[in-house]
């Protein structure tokens, strides 16, 4: 095993956890926006107000993109398991 190979497979894997995380940390970063700029401008400056609404559309991010995630996992590990692990071994 070279250190290339090494490189090479732990850029597939941050790759992947990157595509992953993309869909939830997207979608909470946009609705924690627009909260917070109904609370600026209402000046309800109450924490608890932004939960509801971000894991609301958390659970709905992760319902609509979840089986393009499980197939993304799926994909990558079939690809570690079939291609790299061989290769690297013998």
């Amino acid at each position: 095993m070279t250190p290339d190979t090494v490189i090479a497979i732990g850029q597939q894997a941050l790759l992947v956890t990157v595509y992953i995380a993309a869909p939830m940390l997207i979608s909470a970063l946009v609705i924690g926006l627009l909260v917070g700029l109904i609370q600026a401008a209402t000046q309800i400056n109450e924490m608890t107000l932004s939960f509801i609404p971000k894991l609301l559309v958390l659970v709905a991010a992760l319902y609509l993109t979840g089986p393009w995630i499980m197939a993304t996992m799926i994909d990558y590990t079939r690809s570690l398991v079939q291609d790299v692990i061989p290769s690297v071994i013998g």
